[in-house]
């Protein structure tokens, strides 16, 4: 079992949490059950995941619970562009977070293949 909180892409997903409860609070109020709610919660299941898979007994399983944390990063990542689609959120702060995103995409993803090689 692995130390969760020792983790950089457990500490960046809680900043990027962090992150996107902010700019949510941009949001029209008429999107409080849809699409806030919806980003809110798919930030909240990256750091949740890795969590979770870090307290597996086997690199495979870890990888699972990492693989579920990337999916989550992405369905945010839709979100966020529907939301600059939208014009919900000002431009610099979108390219701000995708930003941040995409990067941790990237360490999630290589993470992943040094748990599955």
């Amino acid at each position: 079992m692995r130390n969760f909180r020792e983790l950089e892409v457990w500490k960046d997903a809680r900043k990027l949490v962090k992150e996107v409860y902010l700019i949510t609070k941009l949001l029209p109020k008429t999107e409080t059950y849809g699409l806030t709610q919806q980003i809110q919660r798919s930030a909240v299941s990256i750091p949740a995941n890795i969590a979770e898979g870090c307290g597996k007994n086997s690199n495979r399983d870890f990888a699972r619970f990492l693989q579920i944390s990337l999916g989550s990063i992405y369905e945010l990542e839709t979100h966020l562009i529907l939301c600059n689609d939208l014009g919900f959120i000002p431009s610099k702060e979108f390219k701000t977070l995708v930003k941040a995103i995409q990067l941790l995409q990237k360490r999630l993803t290589a993470l992943i293949k040094y748990n599955t090689t």
